[in-house]
């Protein structure tokens, strides 16, 4: 995610999360951790090639995640995609992505929180390992819904299971 990639990252958010949207101040905060050899963030972008009324092509965005790493732990602060596009693997490709950027941060686990009512996300989530661990109640404002948190932690190499060649 660049900063190019902010306004049509918002007109997402406020389709999908139109009570508890992140600001662009928001977006604007996070990615500013995202560049340089002290960076702590990775945010990305999913765009899809979709024609264009006089016959050419143009991107168009329609998902996107972040996820923060501090100390050895690795938080999802977002990921969505557009309501056309579930069902399609997207959400997990986002995810693999996400994981992906918490091993190079070198985190030893990854936490995040889902709207309890959010099922789906959560059966993604669980797929990826991740466990619930708590609640933090009336987390989604102003709805005051509550927030399943979730951990996944990683396995280290001494405590993999071995493997034997033959």
């Amino acid at each position: 995610m660049r900063w190019w990639d902010i306004a049509p990252v918002l007109e997402l958010e406020r389709e999908l999360f139109p009570e508890d949207a992140w600001s662009p101040g928001m977006f604007w905060s996070e990615l500013a951790h995202a560049r340089g050899p002290y960076a702590t963030r990775r945010y990305l972008v999913a765009e899809l090639e979709v024609p264009r009324p006089d016959g050419g092509r143009e991107s168009r965005l329609v998902g996107y995640g972040g996820l923060a790493a501090v100390d050895g732990t690795g938080d999802i602060q977002t990921i969505a995609t557009a309501r056309e596009m579930w069902g399609t693997g997207l959400g997990a490709r986002l995810l693999t992505e996400l994981l992906g950027a918490a091993t190079a941060f070198e985190c030893h686990e990854v936490l995040l929180e889902v709207r309890v009512d959010n099922v789906r996300a959560q059966r993604l989530y669980e797929r990826f390992g991740f466990e619930p661990i708590g609640f933090r109640r009336g987390y989604y404002q102003p709805g005051n819904v509550d927030a399943l948190v979730m951990r996944r932690t990683t396995q280290t190499s001494s405590e993999a299971p071995s493997v034997q060649g033959t």
